[in-house]
């Protein structure tokens, strides 16, 4: 009950503030919550200046940082609150006012137990930048004790230091994020397909893991590890003695932002040559490596002083398994190639698109999506844009929200924005064709596909025994509990228990047949 008032209180804060700026979409739900325009109709105002999506950016930014980076996370639903409002939520910026230097010095020395001038031979108590969940103050290491007098000066760094009292707030708003998607589901549970609840689960992880910056710090470890062949993307690097789960300590960058186009030009260095940098990095880290930072604006990558591309910020990252890599792979050729029937193969195959819907009606919707694509030049076209409008049609086919696949898809917006920025007339796709070339060759060609034929079948073989130990637990459990049931139930059970055999069963036999006669092949 408590929780109930709670929440309900706090309801009207937001509903309040969401008024105040004409944010409350009441049209736009009409017909999901007929109720709703009406109950709302006494706090909103009409006369707010801006597109929806800006509106309610603004209303997030006075609620706070848990709302700011709700709405972060709902810039990569586009399917949820529509294409315009998620690239306007895209544009929010995580900027609120800095706490106190004197703070910032207290958790540095609550973290590691000793004074802020033994950790560092000098603390810039000005930060750099404030967001929402910490803020950053450079620093210079102190000289290693016993080290030669020509030894190199101490490095300069960037020190990363969480808000005072974050976590219990985040809590808080986390809990009232649960209770509304809840109660949204118990008005309307048609919203079920949007996942709410998996919203609010994915919002929690990336809220959890951005408020331990060892795991940033891992991230950007883990980053610089993929690439510690490509002199061409940099990751600055860790001061692990002076990181924990309140601190990050790393290699202060320096460099030009990567959208200041001028500037680069006046360094000397080629922007093309940077966008081709930036591009091959992204698609390494999508498709070769599954990991990639996706937080890639402006702001956060620079150019060095050899012209290469450096990232900073590793709060958001995304993987990608290497079967999700392969239906990307798949879709987007077959998309860029005009054969929409083997995109919609695709998803079938992945389990995107439930069995029981129509292939020659989706494939008619991504005809739909493509053939616009096939009338424009390259450099008009947007990959990003793509998946946005493929999950626009999800509802219409029952397609499940794919939450690794939207923040790629948030990614790609990005990247394709910095490329932009760098170019508007080269797109950083076409950069990239011949890692594309090389990478489908080797994913997704002949050799390839035995290969995971082999893989698929070795798993189904090595996962047999277990399946038939749980079959046979199960029947001892049925037999000694004496389970009651109606015979046609369980006549039914036991029909689509065999059925569910004899597809797990031939299946094996088959791949058996095929595995045996390709090792024959090979001896001979």
């Amino acid at each position: 009950m408590f929780r109930t008032i709670r929440n309900l209180a706090r309801l009207a804060v937001i509903l309040r503030t969401l008024g105040r700026y004409d944010a409350l979409f009441a049209d736009e739900l009409r017909d999901v919550a007929p109720g709703y325009a009406l109950l709302t109709a006494p706090i909103r105002r009409r006369d707010v200046p801006g597109r929806p999506g800006e509106r309610l950016a603004a209303a997030l930014t006075e609620l706070g940082p848990s709302f700011i980076k709700l709405g972060q996370i709902l810039s990569t639903r586009s399917d949820l609150v529509g294409e315009q409002v998620a690239a306007d939520l895209a544009r929010l910026q995580d900027k609120l006012p800095p706490f106190p230097a004197a703070q910032a010095r207290r958790i540095v020395e609550e973290e590691f137990g000793r004074p802020v001038d033994e950790l560092f031979a000098s603390f810039d108590d000005r930060p750099v930048a404030a967001a929402s969940i910490a803020q950053v103050h450079f620093a210079v290491l102190p000289p290693v004790p016993g080290a030669p007098e020509d030894d190199p000066p101490p490095r300069e760094v960037a020190v990363k230091i969480l808000r005072p009292g974050i976590e219990r707030a985040f809590q808080r708003d986390l809990d009232l994020f649960r209770w509304l998607s809840g109660l949204a589901l118990w008005i309307q549970p048609r919203l079920k397909r949007l996942r709410p609840n998996e919203v609010v689960d994915i919002f929690a992880d990336t809220v959890r893991m951005e408020m331990d910056l060892r795991m940033e710090a891992a991230a950007a470890s883990e980053l610089s590890q993929n690439f510690r062949d490509d002199p061409t993307f940099g990751v600055p690097g860790i001061d692990w003695d002076r990181t924990s789960q309140r601190v990050l300590t790393l290699e202060r960058v320096r460099g030009i932002k990567v959208d200041e186009v001028d500037g680069i030009r006046a360094a000397g260095f080629d922007p093309d040559e940077v966008l081709a940098k930036a591009s091959a990095a992204f698609f390494n880290q999508v498709f070769r490596d599954g990991f990639f930072h996706a937080d890639l604006h402006p702001g956060n990558l620079f150019v060095d002083t050899e012209g290469n591309v450096v990232a900073v910020d590793f709060g958001i990252m995304g993987r990608l398994d290497r079967a999700t890599r392969t239906y990307l792979a798949d879709m987007l050729l077959g998309f860029l190639n005009g054969d929409y029937r083997r995109v919609a193969v695709v998803h079938f195959q992945a389990g995107y698109v439930p069995a029981h819907q129509s292939l020659e009606t989706f494939t008619q919707a991504c005809r739909a999506i493509g053939e616009p694509l096939l009338n424009k030049p390259l450099h008009d076209i947007s990959i990003g844009r793509l998946l946005a409008q493929l999950f626009a049609v999800t509802e219409q086919f029952e397609m499940e929200t794919q939450p690794q696949l939207l923040l790629l898809q948030k990614s790609m917006l990005t990247a394709e924005g910095v490329g932009r920025a760098l170019n508007p007339d080269i797109n950083m796709w076409e950069l990239v064709r011949p890692l594309i070339e090389a990478w489908m060759r080797e994913n997704r060609g002949p050799e390839a596909r035995l290969a995971d034929d082999l893989e698929t079948f070795l798993r189904v073989v090595r996962d047999l025994p277990s399946a038939l130990r749980h079959a046979e637990r199960l029947t001892r459990m049925l037999t000694e509990a004496g389970l009651k049931a109606h015979p046609e139930t369980l006549n039914e059970l036991l029909n689509r228990y065999g059925a569910k055999r004899q597809r797990m069963v031939w299946p094996v036999w088959i791949a058996t047949a095929v595995f045996a006669a390709l090792l024959a092949a090979l001896l001979t």
